[in-house]
C-alpha cells in the first residue's frame, strides 16, 4: 500500500497527506491545530482517530472532507489534489465522494426518515434508493416516521443512511456516538461497520472513547496536532463486543 516504485499512488491509496499544517488566527493569537501530519488512508479500511479535545482530530477530518483547507502541506484524494482545489471543485468533491456523520443528527424535522435521505439522493450521480439505505441501517420499518417519532439512536442511523445514500467512497464520522448511551451507541457502530463491510466504504471515525478502537483496522492517536501513534488491530472486535 502507499506509493509504488516511481512515486505513483497505489490503487488502494484513498488519501495521502504530507506535512499537513493548519493554523487558525484568533486576534493576536495563532492556534496550531495541525503541526505537520503525514498519513495514508486506504480503500475499504475502517480507521478510528483517537485523542483528547484540541488534539486536531476534527480539523484533520474537515480537511480530508473538503470542509476546510490546510495552511501548509498537501493532501490528495486519489488523483485529486485537495490542497489546490477551488471552492467549486471542493463542493463537487464533497457532493460526489464524501458522506458525513456528525454527533448531532441535523435531520429536517418536517420530513420523514425517507424524505430526509431523499434530499441527498437528489443531488448525487449514482444514489441508492432511500429505502435501501435505511434498510441497511436497520430502519426499513421506520421509513415514514418523523425525527420526533424516533429515538436518538434511530435518528443517528437515519443520518448514516443519508450519508451513505449517495454511494460515497469515503464516510467521515465525527463523534457519531457522542450523544448516545453505550447500548444505543453500539447499534450505531454496528450500522457503520456494516456499511464499511458491505459497501467497501473507507470509514474514519473520530472518538474520544478508546473502547471503540477495538473495531478498527487501524487506530491513529493524535496529540497536540501531531500523530503520536498508529496501531493495527490484528484481531478486530465486533461492535456488540465493545463496552464503555
Amino acid at each position: 500500500m502507499g506509493r509504488e516504485a516511481g512515486g505513483a499512488l497505489s490503487a488502494r491509496t484513498v488519501f495521502q497527506a504530507r506535512g499537513l499544517t493548519k493554523v487558525y488566527t484568533m486576534g493576536a493569537v495563532q492556534v496550531h491545530a495541525l503541526r505537520g501530519i503525514d498519513l495514508d488512508l486506504y480503500e475499504g479500511e475502517l480507521v478510528v482517530l483517537l485523542g483528547p479535545s484540541g488534539s486536531g482530530k476534527s480539523t484533520l477530518l474537515n480537511i480530508l472532507g473538503g470542509l476546510d483547507t490546510a495552511t501548509d502541506g498537501e493532501v490528495t484524494y486519489r488523483d485529486h489534489n485537495l490542497t489546490s482545489a477551488a471552492d467549486n471543485e471542493l463542493t463537487e468533491y464533497r457532493r460526489q465522494h464524501v458522506g458525513f456523520v456528525f454527533q448531532f443528527y441535523n435531520l429536517i424535522p418536517s420530513l420523514t426518515a425517507r424524505e430526509n435521505v431523499a434530499v441527498v439522493t437528489e443531488i448525487a450521480s449514482t444514489p441508492m434508493k432511500p429505502e435501501d439505505a435505511l434498510s441497511m441501517v436497520g430502519l426499513g420499518d421506520r421509513l415514514d416516521h418523523f425525527p420526533a417519532q424516533l429515538s436518538g439512536g434511530e435518528q443517528q442511523r437515519v443520518a448514516i443512511a443519508r450519508a451513505i445514500a449517495k454511494n460515497p467512497m469515503v464516510l467521515l464520522c465525527d463523534e457519531p456516538t457522542g450523544a448516545l448511551d453505550s447500548a444505543t451507541g453500539v447499534v450505531v457502530l454496528e450500522a457503520l461497520e456494516r456499511v464499511n463491510r458491505e459497501l467497501g466504504t473507507t470509514t474514519v471515525i473520530i472518538t474520544h472513547n478508546a473502547d471503540i478502537a477495538g473495531m478498527a483496522d487501524r487506530v491513529i492517536h493524535l496529540s497536540n496536532g501531531l500523530i503520536s501513534d498508529i496501531r493495527t488491530n490484528e484481531s478486530k472486535k465486533a461492535p456488540h463486543e465493545l463496552h464503555w
